[in-house]
């Protein structure tokens, strides 16, 4: 459900477009790039509660993006190319380049179809627990529940909470109440806490999980692909900042051990799960280069800038709400002239 800010946000984007002054910008600051991370793609749902959407675009709107990508003559670029540029002197054209989170199902089924067609290349990072059966997507689990039910009953600091939900703005209220505080607890804590909701509510969290991942053999398709880069997203996509540094260096180490391990090949690069400002903190980015990754992406907005002027272990990536279909907003987006409204509106 949008919020007030979203859509001054989205106003905002049409009317820097409009004005001209993401051309200025783009004039401006020709030779820096921007990756760009999505989610999920799968076709439009047609659910009324729906607390996820941000996270996720249709096919359609992957095809129209790479297209106007093409018409506004950006180079569309490989996560190994985007650190040779971000170590080079200015260049002639900008760049862009496509990354997606979570090792969706639907990424092979609904968004590789459309990539391949349009022969750019992508990268995907991997939580390895999930291809193996073992991950836990709570935030799925939490959606569906809330989706179901028009009560909700859990424990909270040893309280027994309980919440009615008849109506959608009462759901995405609770969501975003929940999702917080999920989001605030050691591994886990947040583990026990998901199970124990999916149990009062049969959900059957393993399968859940494994039905939304794309396993081994789906992720050795996309391998043998020159176009595809598979990175490593940790092993169990916790919140780094939730954990202790050894904890969270294992993460890393292990990810990247797994992935490589399973898929015969080097995995040089990395995304901070969820990715955001509270999720990660500044000794992550030495330890993904000490785990042997030759970059570790977030998901703050901002340009990569060249001549090293860009930490290849804290990149900056537009995290693509799906919500927004404008072509017109992504161009103000890309660039570069928005980002503060990108950060205030989230």
């Amino acid at each position: 459900m949008p919020s007030y800010n979203g859509l001054l946000t989205s106003l905002a984007l049409e009317f820097a477009y409009f004005c001209d002054l993401a051309r200025l910008r783009e004039r401006a600051a020709r030779g820096t790039g921007v990756i760009m991370r999505f989610e999920r793609v799968r076709p439009r749902q047609k659910a009324g509660f729906q607390p996820l959407k941000s996270g996720e675009i249709t096919p359609d709107f992957l095809d129209r993006t790479i297209r106007a990508l093409k018409r506004w003559r950006f180079d569309i670029i490989s996560m190994d190319e985007v650190c040779q540029r971000a170590v080079t002197l200015g260049l002639p054209r900008r760049f862009v380049c496509l990354t997606f989170d979570g090792a969706y199902k639907d990424l092979i089924t609904s968004a590789y179809p459309v990539l391949s067609k349009h022969g750019v290349p992508f990268t995907v990072y991997v939580p390895t627990a999930f291809p193996d059966g073992l991950g836990e997507a709570w935030w799925l689990a939490l959606a569906e529940v809330i989706a179901r039910e028009t009560r909700v009953s859990l424990v909270m600091d040893r309280k027994e909470l309980r919440y009615t939900i008849r109506t959608t703005s009462e759901k995405y209220q609770l969501f975003g109440f929940l999702d917080g505080w999920l989001r605030s607890l050691p591994p886990p804590d947040l583990s026990s806490a998901i199970k124990d909701l999916c149990r009062r509510y049969s959900v059957d969290l393993p399968a859940l999980s494994r039905d939304a991942s794309m396993d081994w053999g789906d992720l050795s398709r996309l391998a043998v692909d020159p176009l595809v880069t598979i990175g490593s997203a940790s092993v169990n996509y916790p919140i780094l900042s939730n954990l202790r540094d050894v904890d969270a260096l294992r993460e890393m180490t292990m990810g990247r051990a797994v992935a490589q391990a399973a898929l015969h090949r080097d995995v040089r690069h990395f995304a901070y799960p969820f990715g955001d400002r509270a999720s990660w903190r500044r000794q992550h980015a030495a330890m993904s280069a000490e785990a042997g990754f030759a970059s570790a992406a977030s998901a703050m907005p901002g340009i990569v800038e060249p001549a090293g002027r860009t930490n290849l272990h804290a990149l900056p990536r537009i995290a693509w709400d799906g919500r927004r279909r404008s072509l017109r907003a992504m161009h103000a987006i890309l660039s570069g002239t928005t980002f503060g409204l990108l950060t205030s509106s989230r």
